[in-house]
């Protein structure tokens, strides 16, 4: 796939280091991963990471899984962690997508893959279907509502799970019929929030 030139420039590390990640569960648990800092780049926290993979427990391991606005690639690594089968990471800044690259290989982690473009780009290739999809995408740009009607074009295994973050004032609106909300909570400024799919 080819791959798109970054706009974005990476912050400076501050003195203490460039920032980290802390894997919280699995096999890398307690394992800290640099990532880079740059605006408008949010890493799942801890806690609720926590709570999403409770309640993916059961479905994680095995799984195919994509992560369509990696960003620090916190959701796919974690997947990863606690035994999804392979992993996607879609992330259209060059510097961020490299890092990942990066920590799956300090990882050994051969079954990720990452590919430096847009999510709708992405979407637009030979579709292949998943079984678990994290979407957190850049608040505020209208990304969710573009997507989301695309990734119901066959990217989807049957009774797939889709997470999805977003800010707390926007709405969610055309989602397909046959998909159920399983699991939704509120964090501060945050929602994020669990669908299954229906066959």
């Amino acid at each position: 796939m080819k791959k798109s030139p970054s706009r974005a420039r990476p912050k400076t590390a501050s003195k203490g280091g460039a920032s980290k990640l802390r894997i919280i569960g699995g096999e890398w648990r307690s394992r800290q991963l640099p990532i880079i800092e740059l605006d408008g780049l949010r890493p799942t926290t801890d806690r609720v990471r926590e709570t999403v993979f409770n309640w993916l427990s059961f479905e994680v391991p095995g799984a195919r899984c994509l992560d369509l606005f990696s960003g620090s690639g916190a959701l796919g690594l974690e997947a990863l962690s606690r035994g999804a089968k392979e992993c996607t990471f879609v992330e259209l800044n060059r510097s961020v997508a490299q890092q990942i690259e990066r920590n799956l290989s300090t990882l050994q982690a051969s079954n990720g893959t990452v590919y430096n473009t847009d999510a709708l780009s992405f979407l637009q290739a030979n579709p292949a279907p998943f079984d678990v999809i994290f979407l957190d995408p850049p608040f505020r740009k209208g990304l969710l509502e573009q997507v989301l009607p695309k990734l119901d074009e066959r990217w989807l295994a049957a009774n797939a799970y889709i997470y999805i973050e977003r800010e707390s004032e926007a709405q969610l609106s055309q989602l397909p019929d046959h998909w159920q909300l399983k699991k939704e909570k509120r964090a501060g400024q945050l929602t994020f929030a669990l669908y299954q799919v229906s066959t």
